[in-house]
């Protein structure tokens, strides 16, 4: 299994995280799953930018971004080379290391009930 390194983020993950994770399984849904509160705000079906990532290391045992995965990545904030939408992309199998940007493009984040 794939091990996923997940960078501390200030708020949605103050420690970091390392995360086994299946190949071939989605890693936004992954990252949820571990806990991480990923913002989602198209319910993960690439319509938005909220759950956009960087990927530092393993991009490229990931599958090609689709052209609507691109178009929309051009939204994103904090938009680098090695830049998804984690709704798109499938675990590969070699290990990831993981940065969620600062911020998102959303105005008014809902709050998990």
């Amino acid at each position: 299994m794939p091990q996923i390194e997940v960078l501390p983020h200030e708020t949605l993950c103050p420690k970091g995280k390392f995360i086994e994770a299946s190949v071939g399984a989605n890693l936004a849904q992954v990252l949820l799953d571990a806990g991480i509160d990923l913002e989602h705000a198209c319910g993960l079906v690439c319509a938005c930018t909220t759950c956009h990532v960087v990927v530092r290391q393993g991009y490229a045992s990931l599958e090609l971004a689709s052209d609507q995965e691109d178009d929309l990545l051009d939204r994103a904030w904090g938009l680098t080379p090695r830049s998804r939408l984690s709704c798109q992309v499938r675990i590969g199998r070699d290990a990831l290391q993981i940065e969620l940007p600062k911020y998102t493009i959303n105005h008014a984040r809902e709050e998990a009930s």
